[in-house]
């Protein structure tokens, strides 16, 4: 009996301890859940993202599927050439190249004149694949960099949303900016822009920015700086940083959100960024001498004064009201100090005042008037709604919702994403090229609009049963050997009282502790459901209404896959100098009349022939015919390129003293009259006359060009001053003679359908050298002066009054010696001369 009792009491004291160690073991095994959960969603994070870079390259690469591997547009031409001449010159050579062909005679300095970030980047490259022994020309790392760096950007844009909202939103945000058209529009392969590479630097300074904002780092905020410093190099955007980010600092003071943190980080980034920027040779004293970068050099004044009355608020002990007052006088005299100064400044010339094209971003209709070289551009005209659903989608309806949340539950980095928002709108609404800018904070919102959506109708739930066997930490802790601290010990009844319990415990406000799946459930955002019950696993609980949305949102993202894909496969992959056309059979029809005439001019023309073309063509003339240029895509020079165009504009016989003061020996045109090609220079040649008339009004008038009724016309009706000038010419000479389609009469334009007014076109000081086969390129050349000119007129018949003798025939006269000395003569006295006889 004794023996029993002893071996009872051993058993009791056994209890404990197995409690210990079965909660040991529980703790252990939550803690090796929680990190293979943190470890899976990491590697989901990377499998994703990577599979987001690996279709953000491919969805690029369909120019070079379908043609081959060129360079596209006008502006890449440039590029391109630059860069190959850094390649194999080196960096500081570079810097200092003239180039001799472009602008003649003037000529250009490209190290002054350009952003050299994109070709320090493919240089750098180019340079690494080498030392790897990988031989690559530079043609193909110029042609694949803007799609290795649209991988680049997915990421900065999940950085940028996970930092904004959570890591889910982060991944939808890249996803997004891997495919949507109006990112891919500026990043196809051959596509060798500034913007290829600008944008990742964009989104990686917000990224950057925001991250300094929130830990008030000085590693961060000197982060960004360099990262802006990038963005200088590479695109003049960086202006919509430098104001964007002052801004954000400045909302942030007028909220009364202003922190050590704040001016940690905007001061550390303002001032490295400031210097460094003045590093690149383009941008130069432009920081500190234009007013488009006053804004952040005032925000940066006002925020030294806040931290001034901050530190005098903490020394001085002011009361609140006290400091208040302080501080709204303060900022209202610093700032009128600041506005002050910026206007003194400018008005003595120390700061330039804002120029014509930010003008034109406030003033959509002065750059037609003002500055027509601007308005002659058509990424500078105002976006369509076509425009905005072709780029964006389905993106477009979720942006709104996407902003409406983060304004929900305002944080300093939130503030940004909204300024951001309201500022992209605006700016891509004046501007078609902006479009790009309003992209990436489009993707952010949407993606957190699709992840605030996703969170609220698919929430997985934890069982009843599973949630209430999980002991409570204060439970275990304070009294480990009890039972309710044993799963075991635990009946249904007094679970089933436990829950209900806690229920009314919730309902009433009262604070519960937690259970440690509990913790887990909240730190993913995720909520226990008390009324499931099961054999406690994790599984999904859908309502009828989440399963819709869930269905509609899964729809809605195929159909913009769809969209994105055909947009990027049929509109932005076609190179400018290479069209595609189809044939009734369904085949394609390849015409490359571009690189033919190029071809045609390097091989027949002499290397320092120079050549007159709309500004349009001049970096492609420049790059693939190796031929001098007057005017190019640069247009720096206003006068240069209304000289061209009053060229252009004015009959041949005025126009030929012109080309002949410019050293002009051919004169290359675009025409799409005979294959209907909307994009030639009859359709483009009111620019050149607008931008004349701002250099020459006197010669060239608008009005001249056009019918009484106003109409600008090219057949019989047109103006006598339109079908006489050279551009008319030039573009229709032989055309009449042409019959372009069946059904239509001889010279008969399929661009403008109308048959032409002026057929019977005689060239007297030019002549007509190469027509490409589809007569897209038109090709003259400028002819010498002849040795003497031919009289076609008679002599005039000049009567003589009187006659007039030839000075040697005249009849001679006798002269007279005066004072001559007496002669003698012999029987004769000497004879005295009288000199009045």
């Amino acid at each position: 009996m004794a023996e029993a009792v002893r071996q009872k009491d051993a058993d009791d004291e056994q209890v404990p301890m197995l409690v210990k160690t079965d909660g040991k073991l529980l703790e252990e095994s939550k803690q090796r859940s929680i990190d293979v959960v943190a470890g899976t969603q990491s590697l989901m994070v990377i499998v994703i993202l990577a599979l987001a870079c690996v279709v953000a390259f491919a969805s690029r690469l369909f120019a070079v599927i379908r043609f081959e591997s060129i360079i596209h547009e006008f502006d890449p031409w440039f590029n391109y050439r630059a860069t190959h001449h850094m390649a194999m010159n080196g960096f500081y050579p570079f810097l200092n190249w003239f180039d001799k062909r472009a602008w003649y005679p003037l000529g250009r300095i490209v190290g002054g004149t350009v952003y050299p970030g994109l070709m320090v980047t493919s240089g750098f490259i180019h340079n690494v694949l080498h030392t790897l022994h990988i031989p690559v020309h530079i043609r193909d790392v110029c042609v694949f960099l803007a799609p290795i760096f649209s991988g680049f950007t997915s990421v900065a844009a999940y950085l940028l949303t996970r930092e904004v909202w959570n890591s889910r939103a982060g991944l939808l945000a890249a996803c997004f900016m891997a495919i949507v058209p109006g990112y891919i529009s500026r990043s196809v392969a051959g596509s060798y822009d500034n913007e290829g590479i600008a944008i990742f630097a964009l989104l990686f300074t917000y990224f950057l920015w925001l991250k300094s904002v929130k830990t008030g780092s000085v590693f961060w905020s000197v982060a960004a700086s360099l990262s802006y410093f990038y963005m200088v190099s590479a695109w003049g955007g960086y202006v919509f940083i430098i104001n964007l980010v002052p801004l954000h600092v400045f909302v942030l003071l007028l909220m009364g959100r202003f922190s050590t943190r704040i001016y940690v980080a905007y001061s550390t980034f303002y001032l490295l960024g400031l210097i460094m920027s003045m590093q690149v040779p383009f941008v130069g004293f432009q920081p500190i001498r234009t007013s488009e970068h006053m804004a952040a050099a005032g925000v940066f004044v006002l925020l030294n004064a806040a931290m001034f009355l901050e530190f005098l608020h903490t020394h001085l002990q002011l009361t609140g009201k006290q400091y208040w007052r302080l501080f709204f006088l303060a900022s209202v005299i610093s700032a009128g100090l600041v506005f002050v100064a910026v206007v003194a400044l400018t008005y003595l010339g120390y700061i330039a005042p804002w120029s014509g094209r930010f003008y034109s971003l406030y003033d959509t209709g002065y750059a037609k008037i003002h500055i027509p070289i601007i308005a002659s551009v058509s990424e500078h005209q105002p976006t369509t709604w076509t425009s905005f659903f072709f780029d964006l989608h389905i993106l477009l309806c979720l942006f709104p919702a996407g902003v409406w949340f983060v304004m929900k539950k305002l944080t300093d980095e939130r503030v940004f994403v909204v300024l951001y928002a309201v500022s992209a709108v605006y700016f891509a609404g004046v501007m078609v090229r902006l479009m790009l800018t309003l992209t990436p904070i489009v993707c952010v919102c949407a993606a957190i609009a699709i992840s605030y959506a996703l969170d609220n109708y698919t929430k997985p739930v934890l069982s009843k049963d599973d949630d209430d066997e999980t002991p409570s930490k204060s439970t275990s802790e304070s009294d480990p050997a009890s039972p309710e601290a044993t799963p075991s010990s635990t009946t249904k009844g007094e679970k089933g009282k436990k829950s209900k319990k806690d229920r009314k415990e919730k309902d009433k406000g009262e604070s519960t502790v937690p259970s440690e799946r509990s913790k887990i459930l909240k730190q993913h955002n995720l909520e226990q459901d008390p009324a499931q019950s099961g054999a406690g696993a994790y599984f999904a609980s859908f309502s009828n209404i989440g399963s819709i949305v869930i269905l509609l949102i899964l729809m809605f993202l195929v159909l913009f896959a769809v969209h994105c894909t055909w947009v990027t496969g049929n509109a932005y992959s076609s190179p400018s100098v290479v069209l595609a056309t189809n044939n009734p059979d369904g085949s394609r029809n390849i015409l490359d009349d571009f690189r033919e005439a190029y071809f045609w001019l390097r091989q027949n023309t002499p290397e320092d022939a120079r050549v007159m073309s709309w500004w349009d063509y001049g970096y492609q003339i420049a790059g693939m015919a190796n031929r001098t240029t007057l005017v190019d895509n640069n247009t720096w020079n206003n006068s240069h390129i209304a000289l061209v165009g009053m060229a252009m504009s004015s009959t041949e016989e005025k126009a030929y003293p012109i080309m002949r003061s410019l050293g002009v020996d051919y004169v290359l045109v675009i025409f799409g009259g005979l294959i209907g090609y909307s994009g030639d220079d009859i359709n483009k040649f009111l620019w050149m006359v607008r931008i004349a008339e701002g250099e020459h009004p006197q010669e060239i008038k608008e009005s001249n060009y056009f019918t009484q009724q106003g109409e600008f016309r090219v057949d019989a009706g047109g103006s006598p001053t339109l079908l006489n000038c050279l551009m008319y010419k030039l573009s229709y000479h032989r055309f009449g003679e042409v019959q372009t389609s069946y059904g239509h009469p001889l010279g008969f334009d399929r661009t403008r359908s109308v048959e032409i007014g002026n057929k019977n076109i005689k060239l007297t000081h030019m002549e007509e050298s190469y027509t490409s086969e589809h007569w897209l390129v038109r090709i003259y050349k400028v002819k010498d002066l002849e040795n003497r000119e031919e009289i076609t007129k008679p002599l005039r018949a000049v009567k003589n009054k009187r006659k007039v003798y030839p000075r040697k025939a005249a009849p001679k006269k006798k002269g007279v010696i005066r004072n001559k000395a007496e002669t003698v003569v012999k029987a004769k006295k000497p004879v005295k001369s009288n000199k009045n006889s």
